[in-house]
């Protein structure tokens, strides 16, 4: 009887991890079909928590002897190969963000204040009530540049209080989750709320100039829309309206930031191709994942919030910042303009080929299309309108 109650235990053990092993291969293979599918695309987030369930699949494979034949049969050294191609797969799409690998953006050189600019990002969570928290957590910060998202009425009242020392303003406060807030202690120039694809989506645009009084900065500020059940079934538009502000990087000089919560993860296909695209960079690269999400959950983390520069720049500090009782953690980061190391920086920038635009364009137009559909299917399934307070 107690053999038989081992042999139970021992086919358990074989089962579940058969299970695990086919779920975490699954999970890996998924993103290579590039389909835009949020139950495909939503893979590209967890790719450290697979590694973990495919080494521990591994390990316990190893336990079970699966590398061993059985009755004539080589699916246990089979499987367990494959588990270690994926592992190896998976880690090539991490190991850039950590600090394994050289800095794709180098630190700052230069220690004149005039020439440095810092901005924060903090995705505060509509519903959460902890406004005096997250009012203390900027201030302490005191970044030059603070975008707050999923913005509304109540969330301005609450950071209300930056303009004393943030006096330039850009606002679209909401009450749909994506409302956003953008205070600059810095002068802003022709500082506009555009709406690059969805119509209750916005974005920021606008120039800033830096303490010198004589150097300009690009600034995009982003939160497009997840690829979610709840929020939209596919990742079409918020890819094209990422590569749509890439390709108007891609036509100037300018030195140029992008920030916001992505929505996305630094190591997904599509942001790759940003990058490309735009000739940004990730001060991540060579420095550490700084995960953002999911704040309340310490094992189901993944970089959302980001911050993109042209090779003007270089960090002089980047951190994440504490707990606001939201589900995103903020982000810092302090950046130094040192435009005399372009050329050297830009050796780091990854390259675009002509399929890479190819492929941008028609993502691009693809957005369109799908955003030109939804609107017909609500013109015909009219809903009761919603009144969003700007």
């Amino acid at each position: 009887m107690p053999d038989l109650d081992v042999s139970i235990w021992i086919l358990l053990a074989h089962g579940f991890t058969l299970l695990l092993a086919v779920v975490a291969l699954v999970a890996t293979a998924l993103p290579l079909l590039r389909q835009t599918a949020w139950w495909i695309r939503v893979f590209d987030f967890p790719r450290l928590q697979i590694v973990g369930a495919l080494l521990l699949t591994l390990l316990a494979g190893v336990l079970l002897s699966w590398h061993q034949p059985t009755d004539g049969t080589y699916w246990g050294p089979a499987l367990l190969a494959l588990l270690v191609v994926a592992i190896i797969y998976q880690s090539y799409r991490i190991v850039p963000y950590t600090t394994l690998l050289a800095k794709q953006v180098g630190d700052s050189t230069r220690f004149d204040s005039q020439q440095h600019l810092s901005l924060t990002v903090m995705n505060v969570l509509q519903y959460n009530k902890q406004g005096k928290k997250a009012l203390e957590v900027l201030q302490k910060a005191d970044a030059d540049i603070i975008m707050a998202v999923e913005t509304d009425n109540w969330w301005l009242e609450q950071l209300k209080p930056l303009t004393e020392t943030h006096p330039y303003t850009c606002h679209e406060p909401l009450d749909n989750t994506y409302g956003l807030l953008f205070f600059s202690r810095l002068p802003l120039h022709g500082c506009q709320i555009k709406y690059l694809l969805d119509d209750d989506v916005p974005s920021v645009h606008t120039q800033v100039e830096l303490p010198d009084g004589k150097t300009r900065i690009r600034l995009y500020g982003l939160h497009p829309k997840p690829p979610a059940p709840a929020e939209s079934k596919t990742s079409t538009k918020r890819d094209a309206e990422l590569l749509l502000v890439g390709k108007e990087i891609d036509r100037n000089e300018e030195p140029t930031i992008v920030f916001g919560d992505m929505n996305d993860v630094a190591w997904s296909h599509t942001s790759e191709l940003f990058r490309r695209i735009s000739g940004l960079m990730d001060p991540r690269v060579g420095r550490g994942l700084l995960p953002t999400f999911h704040a309340d959950y310490r094992l189901l983390r993944w970089p959302l919030d980001h911050v993109f520069v042209s090779a003007h720049f270089k960090v002089d500090d980047m951190e994440r910042l504490p707990y606001v009782g939201s589900d995103h953690f903020p982000i810092y980061i302090k950046l130094s303009y040192e435009p005399e190391d372009k050329e050297i920086q830009e050796e780091n920038a990854e390259q675009a080929d002509a399929d890479d635009h190819e492929e941008a364009i028609e993502k691009i137009q693809e957005g369109f299309e799908e955003e030109d559909e939804e609107e017909e299917e609500e013109s015909q399934n009219p809903t009761p309108a919603k009144e969003l307070t700007t």
